[in-house]
């Protein structure tokens, strides 16, 4: 159903007996790694990689909880090649915007 976020990825780092609390927690994620990741393109502009590595490195485990495994994956490699990885930042953005529409999609459908 989802091509990036897994649904039981999802259940498994934050269960399924209170969907008040996941719905919480998806929220948070989408205020706070999310938007950081969607403003990486100021950074690149202005070189500022520490900012870049730090926002990288802070949403990972957040990647992992939603099972955006391939996300996480192109964040470790954007931390590992800092001043080269603009055009990886391209292919995040992409999935991102993916994910945010995932994230509100299942957010909209727990009960």
């Amino acid at each position: 159903m989802y091509q990036i976020i897994s649904e039981q990825s999802i259940y498994q780092y934050f269960g399924d007996d209170d969907p008040d609390m996941i719905r919480e927690m998806i929220q948070i994620i989408l205020d706070t790694n999310i938007k950081d990741l969607k403003e990486l393109g100021s950074f690149y502009h202005e070189k500022d990689y520490n900012t870049i590595k730090k926002r990288c490195h802070k949403a990972k485990p957040s990647m992992s909880y939603i099972g955006a495994i391939k996300t996480r994956k192109t964040l470790e490699e954007i931390e590992a090649n800092l001043e080269s990885s603009a055009p990886l930042n391209d292919s995040l953005q992409k999935q991102i915007l993916l994910i945010e529409s995932e994230l509100n999609t299942f957010i909209s459908r727990i009960n």
